[in-house]
């Protein structure tokens, strides 16, 4: 796997990082709203694009290092710049006084600095499903708030819905705005190319619709998700959403054809299985060797009753993994140089 070094601006000299302190401004957010409504936004025109100011390269602006609040300290990294020897970055935060876990610090400091570095405005974002993703909305809403930024979103769930509604952000949907220029979610597990699990929240539909729609999906992750196979760490299973009649041969087909086991997951608090936003079954298929994921995906989402499935194959573009030691590790999708164009696998 390939990946490159962002370069930082001028100013912090060559070869820099930038360290921040953290802790400050990043209380753990509060429960979510029970409120159920929607607040859409206007329907004339998208946000981003040359016309609004919005857009423009994501991952070449300035600003890419993180501004969390808090000293600044440098530091040097050796050399004069270019990739490191693992090809990766790492943006390092003091440790500060915290009564999170380590994993729930790293994915604290994951979203912010995703959003640092992503975010931008009058832009139209794709809203993730799960616990990451809790934090990097409370940074969009921070800095909506104290830049006055104009951005859209549109959530992959329930959950995510009411993530909105609650931080006061503009709520809109794939009607109104059919194009998405940045969806930011998490994951269960990521691979050595970036490939994906999905799921574990039962939302992986509408996530990958999101995902699909998007210009940029860049995913954050804490230290436990990063793995060289799928399988690795993650031993739940791949999910697959499947339409409530078709459960039962769905998963004998699966078994028949891939190996492993399928079970049908079922509900902690309540009787029965557990039912997706829209209306169907999750299976958990827990597969027994390592796959070519691309044929298996294509194969399992062919098998009638399928609606689709959680594996996320060559979607994610960046994922920001947060280290127990307080670091940002960023890994970039694996990229050729084909007839002197840069291409992604």
């Amino acid at each position: 796997m390939c990946a490159r070094m962002i370069r930082f601006p001028d100013e912090l000299g060559a070869g820099q990082l930038q360290r921040l302190e953290r802790g400050v401004g990043m209380q753990r957010p509060g429960p979510f709203s029970t409120l159920y409504g929607r607040v859409l936004a206007p329907l004339p025109g998208r946000a981003g694009g040359a016309a609004s100011g919005g857009g423009g390269n994501l991952w070449g602006l300035p600003g890419s290092h993180v501004q969390l609040p808090g000293r600044v300290q440098f530091g040097s990294v050796g050399g004069s710049g270019g990739t490191g020897a693992s090809g990766r970055v790492r943006n390092s935060f003091c440790p500060a006084p915290s009564t999170m876990s380590k994993a729930e610090e790293a994915k604290q400091l994951a979203g912010h600095v995703a959003v640092k570095n992503h975010v931008r405005n009058n832009q139209v974002l794709g809203i993730g499903s799960g616990s990451t993703i809790v934090h990097a909305v409370q940074q969009i809403a921070e800095r909506v708030k104290e830049e006055n930024l104009s951005v859209v979103c549109i959530p992959t769930s329930f959950q995510a819905r009411q993530l909105i509604l609650q931080h006061g952000l503009t709520l809109s949907d794939l009607d109104r705005h059919p194009e998405i220029d940045l969806a930011i979610d998490g994951a269960d597990e990521v691979d050595a190319d970036l490939n994906l699990i999905k799921g574990g929240g039962g939302c992986l539909t509408q996530e990958k619709i999101v995902a699909g729609y998007a210009s940029h999906f860049i995913v954050i992750a804490d230290f436990r998700k990063n793995s060289k196979n799928l399988g690795d760490q993650w031993h739940k299973g791949i999910p697959l959403e499947v339409i409530p009649m078709a459960y039962v041969p769905v998963s004998r087909a699966v078994t028949r054809k891939f190996g492993g086991a399928v079970e049908l997951r079922m509900a902690v608090n309540k009787a029965g299985p557990v039912v997706t936003d829209n209306g169907n079954f999750i299976l958990d298929w827990k597969f027994d060797r390592v796959h070519k994921w691309n044929e298996v995906n294509t194969a399992i989402k062919m098998i009638p009753g399928v609606v689709d499935t959680g594996l996320f194959i060559n979607m994610a573009e960046r994922v920001y993994f947060g280290m127990q030691d307080g670091s940002v590790d960023i890994r970039e999708r694996p990229r050729l140089i084909l007839q002197g164009a840069e291409c992604s696998l």
